[in-house]
């Protein structure tokens, strides 16, 4: 029997879970040395087997609560249609010179080539150019493809497919737009950005900097992964959607470094209807990275301007958002420490209903004092605890392991459908 499409609706970062997409981490993981972590975008190497003990923390808790889909079966879907994987597969391709495996990935059985595609295809060593090659790889192993936040966006009803930063990712955005077109299993628009050129500068956007706060507000992060031409190209989509009403964006500068600061949310993400979690240094006080408010009306630009900051900009439109401080407010030594390990990169299953890292104590503190219960990821899948007897909690997993990839909760999951909110 067919199983009926899920229809992509995501309005808000905190709307009640319906479904959402991971990707477990595998082998692509542990397909890395010390000298390649660079090149992969992590600061360090990740033991694979704790990792996954600790992602399955996240599995377990979300199938709780919501569908869950996983990127490994949606591919496969795709790549099981004879069109959808010659065009999947000469994409990748030309996109990573790789033009000599095309006819042996196009043999592959399905599972195989599933697994190439994420696991990386190994270099055939036939010459000796290509023995003494330092790439162990013809196609490179998607790394950071549990961070299934980054590579596409759910925008309302559409799929926004990123263009991402670095090219050692671009695979994972060439992915999801087969999987959201290909395979079947969703119903809904994509804004693809691929074949626009900007003006000046280059174009690139990530997942991690787009924050859906409400049907009519978007916070955008503008650093090292996402670009101004980037969030010009996305504003220009939007206005073509949008040829009536009106929407906001609010952009946010983000500092170069440190690396922890790779994306918004890694300094601000949405906890409720009027609550947030922030690194207050630079959300709060740090005045020397700009908040621009676009606003769109009725298909194009209205206006751009200069604001002082995320909190007041979406106070002026109806938010007034009390902020909660990753790492607490007393030891700034404490608060860089945990904003490190994505101590502000929580994930809202629900209204007030939130996932963390256990690892960041000041931070779980802060949310206790406020009213969040604390529950362990252990409590919620046995079933000692249940996340509907409480109004507001802070669910945590472990993160030894997964921290060290560069991202937390919100990094790991991207949500496909969402109940309405009452605001």
């Amino acid at each position: 029997m067919r199983k009926t499409p899920l229809t992509i609706d995501v309005q808000s970062e905190i709307g009640a879970l319906n479904a959402v997409l991971l990707h477990t981490p595998g082998a692509e993981v542990e397909n890395m040395t010390p000298r390649m972590a660079q090149r992969a975008l992590y600061s360090d190497i990740l033991n694979l087997s704790i990792a996954r003990k600790e992602y399955e923390q996240i599995e377990g808790v979300l199938s709780k609560v919501a569908k869950v889909y996983q990127v490994r079966d949606l591919l496969a879907m795709v790549l099981d249609k004879k069109e959808a994987r010659r065009d999947l597969v000469s994409r990748i391709c030309i996109a990573e010179q790789a033009g000599s495996c095309f006819d042996t990935l196009m043999d592959m059985p399905t599972p195989k080539l599933v697994t190439a595609l994420i696991e990386g295809l190994p270099a055939r060593i036939d010459t000796l150019t290509a023995f003494l090659s330092e790439d162990y790889y013809s196609l490179f192993p998607l790394y950071n493809f549990y961070f299934t936040r980054d590579s596409s966006v759910t925008i309302g009803n559409h799929a926004l497919i990123c263009r991402m930063a670095n090219q050692v990712r671009s695979r994972e955005a060439m992915i999801m737009d087969a999987i959201y077109r290909c395979s079947g299993a969703f119903v809904c628009d994509t804004i693809d950005l691929s074949n626009m050129v900007p003006a000046r500068g280059r174009l690139f956007i990530e997942g991690g900097d787009v924050l859906v706060v409400r049907d009519d507000i978007l916070v955008i992060g503008n650093g090292m992964r996402t670009s101004a031409a980037g969030i010009d190209a996305l504003t220009a989509r939007l206005c073509d959607l949008c040829p009536q009403g009106v929407k906001h964006i609010i952009v946010q500068q983000l500092p170069s470094e440190p690396e922890s600061f790779i994306h918004l949310d890694m300094v601000f993400t949405m906890l409720d209807r009027d609550q947030c979690m922030v690194f207050e240094p630079l959300i709060l006080r740090d005045r020397s990275y700009k908040t621009v408010h676009i606003t769109i009306e009725d298909g194009r630009v209205h206006s751009i301007h200069a604001v002082e900051g995320i909190l007041p900009a979406l106070r002026w439109l109806g938010l007034d958002l009390e902020f909660l401080s990753c790492g607490g407010l007393t030891d700034s030594w404490v608060q860089e420490r945990e904003q490190w390990h994505s101590g502000s990169n929580l994930f809202a299953i629900a209204p007030g209903k939130v996932l963390c890292y256990a690892r960041n104590e000041a931070t779980l503190h802060e949310l206790d004092k406020h009213g969040y219960a604390v529950l362990s990821a252990h409590e919620v899948m046995s079933g000692k605890k249940k996340v509907d007897d409480y109004a507001k909690c802070c669910i945590t997993i472990q993160g030894s392991e997964l921290p060290r990839g560069g991202g937390g909760a919100r990094c790991m999951t991207m949500p496909l459908s969402r109940k309405a909110v009452e605001w």
